[in-house]
């Protein structure tokens, strides 16, 4: 099949959305320096590091940790975002991912502020605010704490948080409510899942990984963060009737 057709069959808000994170990704892999300021500026930070700023509640879902992040994030827009935004139509997809997006973050920012809580306990507030303001030059630089406590504290408040992935769960999300009996193929599994077992089975995963800490340096609460919203927003819709009862669960 021709490439082209191939683009152009992607409908108009998947299609941008493709486009603006493949073109940020390659501008960073290109540019080292420009990659650096645009992390220290747009990535998520906790919002008691002096990084923070609201607009990365928006900003951190365009940024990838590297090829591989952004691949297999990309992929799963393509595959499934495509069918959403047919469903749900340009302008209320649009919608949808950016409120998963968001919503993510959000679920994020709050589990930080559970897991920062405890070193207000270890710390005087004079050692708390030593260690989070001198810690962000560190981690900018690589470097942390080789005090476990004050190590972990610092990478919980000035660790960055990037990638699409929660606004991709809300997606997956939405595709397992409007298509729950979709056959899906997935790697090393032989047989085909039916799309809400799929959606059930990652969103338990991610449960599990959340509370066990299994994979500490990916956001699994934010991807549960955007299932949430996901949740929300499309039973709110059917509620209101807003899709001619074109519903398929």
């Amino acid at each position: 099949m021709n490439p082209s057709s191939i683009i152009n069959r992607i409908p108009p808000v998947t299609k941008n959305l493709l486009a603006i994170n493949i073109l940020i990704w390659a501008v960073m892999a290109l540019f080292p320096g420009v990659a650096r300021a645009l992390d220290s500026r747009l990535a998520l930070y906790y919002i008691e590091s002096q990084a923070f700023m609201p607009f990365q509640l928006l900003t951190y879902m365009f940024l990838h940790s590297g090829f591989t992040h952004l691949f297999f994030n990309m992929f799963a827009l393509w595959m499934f975002g495509s069918v959403i935004e047919r469903a749900l139509g340009s302008k209320r997809f649009l919608l949808y991912y950016i409120s998963c997006g968001f919503g993510a973050a959000l679920v994020q920012e709050g589990v930080f502020a559970i897991m920062v809580s405890k070193y207000h306990h270890i710390f005087t507030p004079q050692e708390f605010d030593l260690i989070v303001n001198r810690g962000l030059q560190l981690i900018q630089t690589g470097y942390n704490y080789s005090d476990p406590s004050a190590g972990a504290l610092n990478a919980l408040v000035n660790g960055q948080v990037v990638g699409a992935s929660g606004a991709i769960y809300g997606i997956l999300l939405a595709f397992g409510m409007l298509f729950p009996n979709q056959p899906i193929y997935l790697m090393f599994i032989p047989v085909p899942i039916k799309a809400k077992w799929m959606v059930l089975g990652y969103g338990v995963l991610e449960l599990f990984m959340g509370i066990s800490g299994t994979a500490s340096n990916v956001a699994h609460w934010a991807h549960l963060g955007g299932m949430l919203i996901g949740v929300f927003m499309i039973l709110y819709w059917k509620k209101r009737g807003d899709f001619n009862n074109r519903w398929y669960f």
